[in-house]
């Protein structure tokens, strides 16, 4: 299982770098999992200034490589994800998030398990859950998602899953998805939080202190998706 964070508008890199780092290690867990820290590999996508997107991942814990990154030079977007594989033999980097495809612009995220996905595509069994997954909610020449034909499909590949959590990203645009399950085991895990403020919303798999007092963030709404137009961070800044 896995943490992530997204930030938009006028943020502090550095502040959201630290933040994933203090989930990473289990500083701000705080919740009905097992699992605390994060420690197999890492990954993030990001703007930079002048628009363009950038991305990199590494198969060491975050804290180790976070600085090799150029992750600092993010402006008005920036998604971290840090990984606990859920099945052993799925750790290295074709496994390390975010995933994308050849001859696509797509960029994706996942915190969950769901061993199911690969029935939706045809297939006789699972290779990578969270690669079967991206294919069916963001199908080779989807150019962006609605909220109630990606949740059909969460609920359509969902027998025993337990988070659909994720992050897409393009060059356009981002999308954060937020749905679990009515009985995935572990409710308080998969929840997220959002901060908002002033030209600036950090949505995140655990609240951090270090961002703002706990008092400040609220429950983002579950079963939902929320979009992100870049178009409109620029005309924000």
């Amino acid at each position: 299982m896995c943490r992530m964070i997204m930030a938009t508008g006028a943020f502090d890199p550095q502040a959201v770098v630290a933040a994933a780092a203090a989930m990473s290690c289990g500083e701000t867990a705080d919740h009905d999992n097992k699992t605390k820290a994060h420690a197999h590999g890492w990954g993030a996508v990001w703007r930079t200034a002048s628009g363009e997107l950038a991305t990199f991942r590494d198969t060491r814990p975050f804290a180790e490589s976070a600085h090799e990154s150029g992750i600092l030079e993010a402006a008005d977007f920036l998604a971290i994800h840090v990984r606990n594989a859920t099945l052993p033999s799925q750790r290295g980097l074709e496994f390390t998030h975010p995933l994308s495809r050849p001859g696509d612009d797509w960029y994706f995220m996942h915190n969950g398990y769901l061993p199911a996905a690969h029935r939706h595509l045809g297939l006789e069994r699972s290779e990578f859950d969270t690669r079967e997954y991206f294919d069916c909610l963001l199908p080779p020449g989807t150019l962006k998602l609605a909220e109630a034909e990606a949740l059909d499909v969460l609920r359509s590949i969902g027998a025993k899953a337990t988070s659909g959590n994720a992050i897409a990203v393009r060059p356009d645009r981002a999308y954060l998805v937020h749905w679990s399950p009515p009985d995935t085991p572990t409710p308080l895990f998969f929840a997220m939080h959002e901060l908002v403020e002033p030209g600036t919303r950090i949505v995140s798999s655990e609240v951090v202190a270090d961002l703002a007092p706990k008092h400040r963030w609220t429950p983002l709404a579950p079963d939902c998706l929320v979009e992100i137009l870049f178009d409109d961070l620029g005309a924000q800044s």
